[in-house]
């Protein structure tokens, strides 16, 4: 990673009041919908887009471009699926994509900083009081593009982690895979994550949603749920428990790092990003 100073320089560069949005044939909706909102110019991946400029990329699908950014230390944001909303719920009850995180110079969040809860209500999502009990552990497996971009096999790491959880606890493990999203919405994590007593995973979003539901997480790769979530699996049978007041902290922080498409479309999300609402 960089060095504190070299980060900040970058963040300030990042700030200035435009960047390029990068969108894959012109057509990618949601990259298309921020940049109309924002006023901001679009080019297609292939093109000769401006190379002093800051840019949007949108999936893990751009690896090659985004470590290229890290090794160059040329400033990107990073667009991708919230963290929170996108299931069924009264704020949302078609389990429609409404919600995508934006990420200055990475792919996660993993810096909390103080937020007001008004992002944060707006969601109407629920935060469980930590679960009693459970008798599973829940093993959320990474999908391809993941797997491509930190560079893991996902079959080794799936056989590896089991072979790690046994020697640390003696629970069934159940397996999930990542399923396209119309059988996610129809079959969600969380009938999974009942009678659960940890969930693992590599980065998977499962994690945030594990620890709203009240079960420990443990997230063995880099994620936005660090925070609040557990590491080792040697800590299996004594996870370390985040009070409800940090939870909430963390929750507030994910809120202001994701945007409705509404946001996209009348350039608030820009705003935020640059610090101006």
């Amino acid at each position: 990673g960089l060095k504190t100073t070299e980060t900040a320089n970058l963040m300030s560069y990042g700030n200035k009041n435009y960047m390029i949005c990068l969108s894959k044939n012109k057509t990618d909706e949601y990259i298309n919908m921020f940049a109309h909102g924002a006023k901001l110019s679009i080019y297609d991946y292939n093109e000769d887009y401006p190379q002093d400029k800051p840019i949007l990329i949108r999936s893990m699908g751009k690896r090659k471009l985004i470590h290229d950014c890290w090794k160059n230390k040329k400033m990107f944001y990073y667009m991708d699926s919230g963290y929170v909303g996108n299931y069924k719920s009264s704020a949302n009850p078609y389990g429609y994509k409404l919600w995508h995180r934006i990420v200055k110079y990475d792919v996660q969040h993993s810096v909390i900083f103080a937020r007001p809860d008004d992002r944060w209500k707006r969601l109407d999502y629920p935060i469980h009081k930590r679960k009693k009990g459970g008798r599973h552990i829940l093993l959320v497996t990474p999908s391809e593009k993941p797997c491509k971009f930190y560079g893991i096999d996902r079959d080794t790491w799936v056989n590896d982690t089991v072979a790690e959880i046994k020697k640390h606890t003696d629970r069934p493990i159940i397996i999930r895979d990542k399923a396209p999203r119309q059988q996610r919405i129809n079959k969600t994590i969380f009938e999974d994550l009942n009678d659960c007593y940890a969930m693992v995973t590599y980065q998977s979003i499962a994690a945030i949603e594990s620890v709203l539901y009240g079960v420990h997480a443990f997230t063995l790769g880099y994620t936005a749920a660090d925070f609040v979530a557990n590491k080792d699996l040697r800590d299996l049978e004594k996870p370390a428990e985040y009070d409800e007041e940090t939870i909430y902290k963390w929750a507030c922080h994910l809120a202001y790092c994701q945007y409705h498409i509404d946001e996209f479309k009348d350039g608030t999300a820009y705003r935020i990003l640059r610090g101006t609402t």
